[in-house]
This record gives C-alpha cells, structure tokens and sequence, in this order.
C-alpha cells in the first residue's frame, strides 16, 4: 500500500476534473470551487474508508455539499426577505452606508457584551432564523422559557445599544452652508 500523500496525489488527479464538472452544473463556479475543495478535504479525512469506486463517492459527497450550500443559500435569501419586508419601502434606498456601518459595528458591541445566553437566544432566532420553539429545543428549555429568555434578551440589548449611542456620537458628515 502507498503512502497517504501519494494516494491522494493520485484521487484528485484522477478525479477533481469530474468532480468539478459535476458541481459547475449545479452551482456558480465561485461555489463549484468551494464544493470540490471541501469534497476533497473529505476525502482526505476518510481516505481509508474510500471505496473502491472512488468517482461515485466523491460525486455523493460533493452533491451532499451542494445540498447544503443551496439550503444556506435559501435560509439567507428567506432572512433577506424578512429585513426588507420589515423596512419601510423608501428607507432601503435612502440608507447612508458609512452611517450603517456604523449602526452595524455599535450593535454588535453591543451583542458581544452581553451574556452567552442572550447571545445565544438572539442569534439562534435573528441570525438563524428559528422559531421560539424550534430555538428552545436547541436550548434543551421549554418554549416558554425560551420566550422569556428571548424578551429579556433583547431588551438587555436595546439597553446596551442606547447605552453605547448615547456615549458615542454619530458620525455626521460637514455640508458647507452653500450646499444646503
């Protein structure tokens, strides 16, 4: 038996072409690229578990990553949804960029400081966007628990967010009295 190196030298060379094919017909070639170095990094870790028929493995475990790619892509594209369907029609364009780079880096301060629980019970329904009960079972609390931690969570956060706008001012930007 070869050395491990030396046998996957002779996988990917035998089959990264295939499976990037495999994965450019499915996916953009920025994400393609992705799926097939993570399917070989797979392949890597279980190199003595591969079978004999390495092509259809890697081409499972490649659509496994696309599976999951898509369904990221899709929980992102839902999250998407749900801010714009929550923001005022005109204020999408209106936004100053400088001013919510900043609003964006002052409440993520503001989360940080916070306790692991509320940051976990704000993530969990903000950023990954289960529901109360969904979030509770990842908890291992009852739902009504989980609403409780929830509530008081956020508003530890909003008090921790006024706290910090009202220690730093807002960047404003100097307009020259002839421009008004």
């Amino acid at each position: 038996m070869d050395d491990p190196k030396g046998r996957f030298t002779r996988l990917y060379d035998a089959h990264y072409r295939s499976v990037l094919r495999y994965a450019l017909i499915r996916a953009a070639p920025d994400v393609a690229e992705d799926v097939v170095s993570e399917t070989f990094l797979v392949a890597w870790r279980r190199l003595d578990d591969l079978p004999d028929q390495e092509l259809p493995w890697l081409l499972g475990v490649a659509r496994n990553l696309l599976r999951k790619q898509h369904a990221t892509a899709g929980r992102r594209d839902a999250l998407a949804d749900r801010i714009a369907a929550l923001t005022p029609e005109g204020e999408l364009t209106d936004w100053d960029f400088a001013d919510r780079v900043v609003e964006r880096d002052s409440l993520l301060r503001a989360l940080a400081a916070l306790p692991e629980k509320d940051v976990e019970a704000l993530t969990l329904v903000a950023w990954h966007g289960l529901e109360p009960k969904q979030a509770a079972r990842v908890t291992g609390c009852s739902a009504a628990t989980f609403h409780v931690r929830l509530h008081r969570a956020r508003k530890r956060l909003a008090a921790r967010y006024r706290s910090q706008a009202a220690n730093h001012a807002p960047l404003t930007h100097a307009v020259p009295q002839e421009q008004q």
